[in-house]
């Protein structure tokens, strides 16, 4: 007789064979009863070798591998959540490297607490590689929300639903109509809204611990910015009670001087925004090589932010839209 699993772990994944065989690792050391859960990978249109590695595996674990043509990971995640026969879903991604307790941790946080549960497990840094500028610059500012939610400075909610490491019930999924398919970026958050106005109460885990071993060369991390503003834009039209542009306009008050003129300008003549990549991109890659960690941080976060509220303008129509909307930047 065929038992239900506990938990169903989703991973969608795209042309990361190289990295599989640790991720595969940390999954079959896992402390959980092996046979209390269930693997299932997408692969989204994956072309490097990751369809036949992950086909010809046989795992100490229930392992469920399908492929799609590529649609984007929202779209992996929802065929993986139709697939899913646990009554927990635990998102991972397919550069996170679970600890052994991981799955144990996010099982008894559901466990034992009350009503709905999202729970957040942190994303670190493993000590055995050596991530880029970019990439370290994104971790700093993970370790921020993580320190500051462990020091109970504020509690995590839906901003921090990140499914790079995170679980919820199968049903809250199902009753949110799962990820949005119209988002390529930030799909994670837009979902975690939803589920919060449904009731979902998120807590973070700071033991359900995953290594990330991010791999992204430096124009997708750039590109990325630029989506995420693109999709914070989708996000407010959805859902304008949320206040996210009115967020966004404070947020940008607080921003250094030179970041918001260097916005202000690249936003109102969109052709600048490759000079502020060329300027602010050699100054980080100067500063890095030279070991000047804290101005390599710096051009790093004003080159984020010119590509994020770049973002924001073009998806709402320009300049002067964006300054309608947003405030300052643009005027």
């Amino acid at each position: 007789m065929e038992t239900t699993p506990a938990v169903s772990v989703v991973i969608p994944t795209y042309n990361r064979v190289a990295r599989w065989p640790a991720v595969l690792e940390g999954l079959s050391s896992q402390t959980f009863e092996r046979s209390a859960f269930e693997v299932i990978v997408v692969s989204d249109g994956s072309t490097d070798g990751t369809n036949d590695l992950l086909r010809n595996l046989t795992p100490p674990y229930d392992l469920l591998f399908e492929v799609q043509d590529n649609a984007g990971p929202a779209a992996a995640r929802n065929r993986g959540i139709e697939l899913a026969r646990g009554p927990l879903i635990l998102f991972l991604d397919d550069d996170i490297v679970a600890t052994p307790t991981l799955i144990e941790r996010h099982v008894c946080r559901h466990r034992n607490g009350r009503g709905d549960l999202a729970v957040i497990g942190p994303m670190l840094t493993p000590d055995d590689t050596e991530l880029s500028a970019p990439i370290r610059w994104e971790q700093a500012m993970l370790y921020k929300q993580y320190d500051a939610m462990a020091r109970g400075e504020y509690e995590p909610g839906y901003r921090q639903f990140f499914t790079g490491n995170a679980s919820v019930a199968r049903s809250s999924l199902v009753a949110a109509n799962g990820f949005d398919l119209r988002f390529r970026r930030n799909e994670d958050v837009e979902l975690a809204y939803r589920m919060h106005r449904q009731g979902v109460r998120f807590v973070f885990d700071p033991d359900a611990v995953g290594y990330h071993y991010a791999e992204r060369p430096f124009r997708s991390w750039l590109r990325n910015a630029h989506e995420y503003g693109v999709n914070d834009v989708m996000f407010a039209r959805d859902h304008r009670e949320a206040g996210l542009l009115e967020r966004t306009r404070k947020e940008d008050w607080g921003r250094h001087r030179l970041v918001r003129w260097a916005t202000r300008a690249c936003v109102a003549q969109p052709s600048f925004e490759g000079i502020a990549e060329r300027v602010l991109g050699g100054v980080a890659a100067a500063s890095d090589s030279m070991g000047a960690q804290s101005l390599t941080n710096h051009a790093l976060s004003g080159l984020y932010n010119v590509a994020y509220y770049c973002g924001m303008a073009e998806e709402l129509g320009g300049s002067r839209a964006f300054s309608e909307e947003v405030g300052s930047v643009a005027r």
